[in-house]
């Protein structure tokens, strides 16, 4: 485990950046937000993290209390990694992060890797205030799925919706990509048919109508 490092100032933002500020925590509590992940998976959707890097950057989490290790029960049998609470109180700031970090996207680059899920918390923050609900979304890149006002556990997941959503949400990668980049809202592009909306829950009526 690293020696914690530390600014050394008696500041809040300087105690946090303490904590989170060394390269690829922030990522990691990104993927930790869609639950326990193993630490294969969690390696094959952190491209360009190196096993050293992301092995201590864990360890660093667990002693500071952000994430925990425990090991699943048989058949699966394996060491997995979440979030502790405090960890999950991280979420308002990654989305805040991601909104400022908008204008900083761009067009994507040719060496730019890309996930399916990556496009969850954009999309959530632009679901906010809507009913809460379990969300399915089909990008050209695949599929994943969201919770809108879940208070507790994952806030999102890779791979179809597991149960009956109560909306689903289809867009092609350049409406997807307009929404992340911030030039376009997730309702918006709704009202302008370039998102299909399904289901009969409350979130996919009030998406529709509004």
């Amino acid at each position: 485990m690293s020696p914690r490092r530390s600014y050394d100032q008696y500041c809040s933002a300087a105690r946090a950046l303490d904590l989170v500020g060394d390269r690829w925590t922030l990522l990691i509590v990104r993927e930790l937000l869609a639950g326990p992940r193993r630490y294969t998976d969690l390696h094959a959707d952190l491209p360009g993290v190196s096993t050293d890097v992301l092995a201590s950057r864990l360890k660093d989490m667990e002693r500071d209390g952000l994430s925990t290790r425990r090991r699943l029960p048989p058949p699966g049998a394996a060491y997995v990694y979440e979030l502790t609470e405090r960890g999950r109180e991280l979420l308002p700031v990654l989305q805040a992060l991601g909104e400022w970090g908008e204008d900083a996207l761009g067009e994507r680059r040719p060496t730019d890797a890309v996930r399916a899920h990556w496009s969850a918390l954009p999309l959530l923050r632009n679901l906010d205030g809507c009913p809460a609900g379990l969300v399915e979304v089909r990008l050209e890149e695949g599929t994943f799925h969201l919770w809108t006002g879940a208070e507790e556990g994952p806030v999102y997941g890779d791979g179809p919706a597991p149960g009956e959503p109560d909306a689903r949400l289809t867009l092609d990668e350049a409406t997807c990509e307009a929404v992340r980049r911030g030039g376009l809202t997730l309702r918006d592009a709704v009202r302008a048919g370039r998102v299909k909306v399904s289901g009969e829950g409350a979130l996919a009526k009030e998406l529709r109508e509004s």
